[in-house]
């Protein structure tokens, strides 16, 4: 893994990442965020992951139907989401971490509940997916 290039990983992305349950934009999307999510972040060995922050579109988006370039047909929204998201995890631009510590800073700064300041606007947010994978994660040993 020491080998492997880090994840580049949006500020919101982490969260999407934390509720991910098989559901995307398209079918391209969701098979690449299926790949990232169930095919490295949640194996036996990956909370080792490496994952690079960037300001623009990363791994996650690359299939996106809605990515423009580096940016997104919603630009505002997702920037304003990157913010939140940045501070409520303590994130610092171009900063490198494994999977397992982000998990520890999203269990130490976002309790359940606080999705729905930190996520305003995200369209999945009604659908509670990561609301119930943040609370998984608060009652697991993980974190």
């Amino acid at each position: 893994m020491a080998d492997t290039p880090p994840l580049r990983f949006r500020p919101h992305h982490f969260l999407c990442a934390l509720g991910f349950q098989g559901k995307g934009y398209s079918d391209d999307f969701t098979a690449n965020m299926r790949a990232i999510v169930m095919g490295r972040l949640r194996t036996p060995e990956g909370r080792e992951t490496r994952i690079k922050l960037t300001g623009y579109a990363d791994d996650i988006c690359a299939p996106c139907p809605k990515r423009q370039g580096r940016l997104c047909t919603n630009q505002q929204s997702i920037s304003q989401l990157d913010r939140s998201h940045a501070a409520a995890l303590k994130l610092q631009p171009h900063e490198e971490l494994t999977w397992g510590e982000a998990l520890q800073r999203i269990k130490q700064n976002v309790p359940p509940g606080a999705l729905s300041t930190v996520c305003s606007g995200c369209q999945w947010l009604e659908y509670g997916l990561c609301e119930d994978a943040l609370k998984r994660l608060h009652d697991s040993d993980e974190g």
